[in-house]
């Protein structure tokens, strides 16, 4: 396996970032936050043109991770992509990642967003997470499917991803 152009998508507070940043420690390759691309300051988001054109500079290089939904531009980064990983874990495993992700941020912005974006309760957001399986699932499951030539890994636990990935740490240091 390659494992140079990554994508890794998942529910909100499913550990997107968390997964990314260690995957990059184990492959030496740089991640690509799409939170990054999209946020400026106090959560205004830049134009569609603005962002798609970022993208396309980072997909246009020969190694990255992306990590994020951004379910517009999946088609184009699921084209130069050469691996996906999906966390696909039940709504409540993402919600307490996203009420952790509150608690160490709280009014901080983390080092992920494109600019100074506070991290405050949003009860929409959460909203969007409890909802997220039952409208973005299946959505992304049928893009997966017709994926070829391409390895996608779609964990469904913590566990899971956390076993590749100490698997993977072992293979490339051994």
């Amino acid at each position: 396996m390659a494992y140079e152009r990554i994508l890794v998508i998942g529910s909100p507070g499913s550990g997107k970032t968390t997964f990314s940043l260690e995957l990059s420690k184990i492959l030496g390759v740089g991640v690509t936050h799409l939170d990054r691309l999209f946020w400026r300051d106090n959560w205004v988001n830049v134009s569609n043109d603005e962002f798609d054109s970022q993208l396309s500079a980072v997909l246009e290089s020969d190694s990255w991770i992306i990590d994020g939904n951004y379910g517009r531009t999946l088609g184009k980064r699921l084209e130069r992509c050469d691996t996906v990983f999906f966390l696909d874990y039940p709504a409540a495993v993402s919600l307490s990642g996203y009420f952790c992700r509150l608690l160490k941020y709280r009014g901080r912005s983390r080092a992920d967003m494109g600019g100074y974006c506070p991290e405050r309760p949003d009860f929409e957001f959460m909203r969007y997470i409890l909802k997220f399986n039952g409208t973005h699932r299946k959505e992304l499951y049928n893009k997966l499917k017709n994926v070829r030539g391409r390895d996608v890994f779609i964990f469904h636990s913590r566990r899971e991803s956390a076993r590749f990935l100490e698997k993977l740490k072992k293979q490339k240091s051994g």
